[in-house]
């Protein structure tokens, strides 16, 4: 959390846009947090999307486009790697952001296999909150045994390993 991956996501599909590629982009229905339909960053930029229940949704609305951008990935089923690789099959450019680890440290959601099957990979880090240092974890400030607690800097706070695990 708060590495800039929605923010990169959003550069890149305006940059498609600019290139006057046909551009569909997708979230979970689940994502609710900024704004029901628009991608918003922690900074407040923002992009149109489409909210679906699954991923298998995004097969049937992707036609006819160059690009396809899916935030928030790991909130989807364990089939949103293999709808991303349909796509990239038909020749789509496919650009997917979501959170690589849960708030305990553990793969997150369909995430590892969308890792394994993709082409690039951009992983993004944030500044630990503690001390500092590069941010791979999201520690969670408030108590729930969920996996899925929507919430910004009032429930996570990005930490570095060390200040994750102390």
């Amino acid at each position: 959390m708060f590495s800039g991956k929605t923010e990169e996501l959003i550069r890149r599909l305006k940059r498609a846009q600019i290139a006057n590629l046909k551009v569909e982009i997708f979230k979970p229905t689940v994502d609710t947090r900024y704004d029901a339909l628009d991608i918003v960053s922690h900074n407040d930029n923002r992009i149109p999307s489409t909210p679906v229940e699954n991923s298998q949704q995004i097969l049937l609305l992707a036609q006819e486009v160059d690009v396809v951008g899916i935030d928030e990935a790991q909130f989807f089923d364990v089939e949103m790697p293999v709808v991303a690789e349909t796509l990239a099959s038909r020749g789509i450019r496919v650009i997917v952001a979501g959170l690589d680890m849960d708030f305990l440290g553990r793969p997150f959601g369909p995430m590892p296999q969308a890792l394994a099957m993709a082409d690039y990979v951009t992983k993004l880090h944030a500044i630990c909150m503690v001390c500092g240092d590069m941010a791979s974890y999201s520690y969670r400030k408030t108590v729930s045994d969920a996996t899925v607690v929507l919430g910004e800097k009032d429930v996570y706070e990005p930490r570095c390993r060390t200040c994750y695990h102390s």
